[in-house]
């Protein structure tokens, strides 16, 4: 990996979908023209599902919530409220990083952020994410264009998992999934849950954070 880099966090608070993802894909054209460095968007979304890639329509049950089909990768998946949604607009190849290392980063900071609460998370071989005694509280789908990656890790806090109800979570049975409220019976505060991840994956990605409340201004 390379030397120390900053990374500018941005925290977008509860923004709707389709504006993140406009934001997101205007910052990364600007990654890619270097008119900006390594950004790190966190967001919370309203309720809200999304296909990857090559997502299956009939993996989405529930059709009065709106549905995106974006770039990432991975199927179905369920963001809303209670949700810490983490964006890294990164370039790989001035990191020295591949997709796999940076699914790597981004799995450890969500297990080591799960540590500080006193709970045991670990991977699964062949299913990205992050999982507590065999259910998920964490999903990683990643998208690279030019070696900017894009999209990212939602870590269920406090997330209302009667949502992916509505859903085949990655093809999976609704019931795998699981959230840190739900394992310790009470809910968490997201500042702290906040702080606690993005400190995490600033150090595992060797870099300064730099927070900001503009988009682009100085970035």
């Amino acid at each position: 990996m390379s030397a120390n880099r900053v990374i500018k966090i941005m925290d977008l608070g509860l923004m709707e979908y389709g504006e993140a993802w406009r934001t997101q894909l205007e910052i990364v054209e600007k990654r890619i023209g270097g008119e900006v460095g390594d950004t790190l968007l966190i967001v919370e979304h309203p309720h809200v599902y999304t296909l990857g890639r090559k997502g299956m329509e009939e993996n989405i049950l529930n059709k009065n919530i709106p549905c995106y089909r974006v770039e990432r990768g991975g199927d179905a998946t369920y963001h809303g409220p209670g949700q810490l949604v983490v964006y890294p607009i990164l370039n790989l190849n001035e990191r020295g990083l591949g997709v796999r290392d940076l699914v790597n980063i981004l799995e450890e900071s969500c297990i080591r952020t799960l540590q500080l609460y006193g709970v045991v998370g670990g991977r699964l071989e062949g299913k990205p994410g992050v999982w507590v005694n065999g259910r998920k509280i964490a999903s990683i789908g990643l998208a690279v264009r030019h070696w900017v990656t894009f999209h990212g890790m939602a870590f269920n806090i406090n997330t209302d998992l009667r949502y992916f109800n509505g859903i085949r979570p990655c093809g999976m049975d609704p019931e795998i999934m699981t959230s840190l409220q739900e394992i310790l019976g009470h809910p968490i505060p997201m500042d702290e849950a906040k702080d606690r991840l993005v400190n995490g994956l600033v150090g595992l990605l060797n870099s300064t954070p730099v927070w900001t409340i503009s988009l682009f201004k100085g970035l």
